[in-house]
């Protein structure tokens, strides 16, 4: 019988990355959440079966597995009843890995971690810093040309990079910069898409504008000024897309 415990906090982007393959794959699963400001994650136990203390965590029987991207490919590996959601051909492999190491690189430690650095560690910023947005536009134009005339990222069909970036943009579109549909037509279309995902408000949505609470407590006048729309989103559960 399969037991999988997942741990992490349903603030983390990469944590709800892997929340929306369990529920994609009909798994199971048992959700351990972790208090990080109180240092749950570095208790000796987590210690020993994650020595990099990070969230998500998958324990899989005696298997302990970390890191967002290799817990989604994992999970579709050993569970999925077919290869759609990371296909095996080597090309269509390639193309789903290139959107996920970007969603590692550019989104998550590129844009989304220095933004949460800047507001929660580093001198307790005013402001988000400018060129911090620059940066989120930059990537946001990127996801606008992967996507072309594609209704998902890595092409026709959906895939685990849709869930990976999925979790960091709409996470970023609700606490820093909204995405625009005028400007990113395609990827504000694709948002929504997912949006209709099966229980995407419980896997996603909810965590994000958790954490979009937060940031609006920081920062209040900045937030209203230049995010109004998406914290009315937020109050009015609209904020899908």
């Amino acid at each position: 019988m399969v037991h999988l415990v997942l741990y992490g906090t349903e603030t983390s982007p990469p944590v709800r990355a892997v929340l929306l393959t369990l529920r994609a794959l009909e798994l199971e699963h048992e959700f351990r959440r972790l208090d990080m400001q109180a240092g749950e994650h570095l208790e000796p136990e987590l210690l020993r079966k994650n020595p990099q203390h990070t969230v998500p965590m998958l324990e899989d029987g005696e298997a302990c597995i970390w890191d967002s991207h290799a817990i989604i490919g994992y999970l579709v590996n050993k569970y999925a009843q077919d290869d759609a959601l990371y296909p095996k051909e080597p090309l269509q492999r390639a193309v789903v890995d290139q959107r996920l190491h970007f969603e590692t690189g550019v989104l998550f430690h590129g844009c989304f971690k220095p933004l949460q650095r800047a507001l929660f560690k580093e001198n307790d910023a005013p402001e988000v810093p400018k060129d911090r947005i620059a940066d989120l536009h930059e990537a946001y134009a990127h996801l606008e040309r992967f996507l072309g005339e594609n209704p998902y990222l890595a092409g026709g069909q959906l895939t685990i990079a849709d869930f990976s970036v999925v979790a960091t943009v709409s996470t970023l579109h609700l606490s820093y910069c909204p995405v625009e549909g005028a400007k990113y037509p395609k990827l504000s279309a694709w948002l929504a898409r997912l949006s209709t995902l099966p229980h995407y408000d419980e896997d996603n949505l909810r965590g994000a504008r958790l954490l979009a609470e937060r940031v609006r407590a920081k920062l209040p006048k900045q937030f209203d000024k230049l995010w109004q729309k998406a914290f009315e989103d937020i109050k009015s559960g609209a904020g899908k897309h």
